[in-house]
């Protein structure tokens, strides 16, 4: 395997990675409301924390041309070896854990944008994919990610109807 290219992980659904991430929300999101000593706090800005603190999601840009979708997110900072890309035939997962830490000696740090903790994304597409062509490369902090538009066959349009 060449050095940006990327493992990838064919499952059936991304479901179960949905609600666990929504489970850590909800888990972070309690916390949050149960410190509150305000009995009026608002448990919906307590959510929007939550989310904010467990999980971050790049820019993405999807692009669809000559019979394959092209999938470009900008995560810098993040190492190869740490992104996780499932794909299914109508989505396409990606995550990876990412620590950004100050060092102790480095002097004042006034002002920090960087993003840690989990990097989660799902895209839905809007065509089915082939799982099987499904390639991902990762190099000066971009993945790209193609994949061939499945074809369509009058035995597939009959599956998707049921």
């Amino acid at each position: 395997m060449a050095k940006d290219q990327i493992t990838l992980t064919k499952t059936d659904s991304i479901l179960n990675e949905l609600n666990r991430l929504h489970d850590d929300i909800s888990r972070r999101a309690y916390e949050l409301f149960r410190h509150q000593e305000d009995p009026h706090a608002d448990a919906l800005a307590d959510w929007l924390r939550a989310e904010r603190e467990v999980v971050w999601s790049p820019p993405i840009e999807l692009r669809q041309r000559d019979g394959e979708f092209e999938l470009e997110a900008s995560i810098a900072g993040v190492e190869p070896k740490d992104l996780d890309v499932h794909v299914t035939p109508q989505d396409i997962l990606i995550k990876a854990q990412n620590q950004h830490r100050h060092e102790t000696e480095g002097g004042i740090v006034h002002v920090c944008e960087f993003t840690s903790g989990q990097l989660f994304r799902s895209i839905h597409l809007p065509d089915r994919i082939d799982p099987d062509s499904v390639t991902a490369h990762y190099r000066h902090g971009m993945l790209r990610v193609t994949a061939s538009i499945a074809k369509v066959t009058p035995r597939s349009v009959g599956m998707q109807a049921a």
